[in-house]
């Protein structure tokens, strides 16, 4: 793919992501990205300094596009839920980088900002579920997180006819009508 004037650090981002859904995180390299979109083999460095800004910015715009995928599913925890299932099997490339913390550059602003507003908007319906405002937050990102995981993984057997969006809507109500803790 050629890319267009003025959208090449987007273009970037899009093959790199591809390139990681392909051949794993491991395989990605600045040279092999510039020789996948049809530029100089500086590009990508210009762009990114080095292999880390490449993942960092991966990553940054997977929790924009992972929040604006939130925002859509209104305010009922398991709708969120399913929309957060629903870009992790379509976008596997970013959801792989988003969550390796040891890749990315610590403290990025455009990070830090994105991730944040992800992570409100997937709270926003869980909190006051179970009664512990925290608790309620890490079970909802733990119940999708995990079951996005498992699912694009290949460890969820997975019937003929089954959906991972029908599943995880299921796995996902669990949490809303699970009975309150005692205390």
């Amino acid at each position: 793919m050629a890319y267009h004037h003025g959208r090449l650090r987007e273009t970037l981002i899009d093959e790199a992501a591809a390139a990681i859904d392909e051949h794993g995180i491991d395989a990605l390299s600045l040279r092999e990205l510039a020789r996948r979109a049809g530029v100089s083999h500086a590009a990508p460095a210009h762009h990114f300094g080095d292999r880390s800004g490449l993942l960092t910015a991966i990553a940054a715009d997977g929790f924009e596009r992972l929040a604006d995928a939130l925002g859509t599913a209104g305010p009922d925890f398991v709708e969120t839920g399913v929309a957060y299932v629903r870009f992790a099997n379509a976008e596997p490339g970013r959801f792989a980088v988003m969550f390796r913390t040891e890749l990315l550059r610590r403290g990025d602003p455009a990070l830090e900002a994105a991730r944040d507003r992800a992570g409100a908007i997937l709270a926003s319906g869980a909190v006051g579920a179970l009664g512990d405002d925290r608790a309620d937050r890490l079970a909802a990102w733990s119940i999708v997180h995990g079951f996005a995981t498992l699912w694009n993984s290949g460890a969820i057997e997975a019937d003929p006819g089954d959906r991972p969006d029908a599943l995880a809507r299921a796995v996902a109500a669990r949490l809303v009508h699970a009975p309150r803790p005692p205390g």
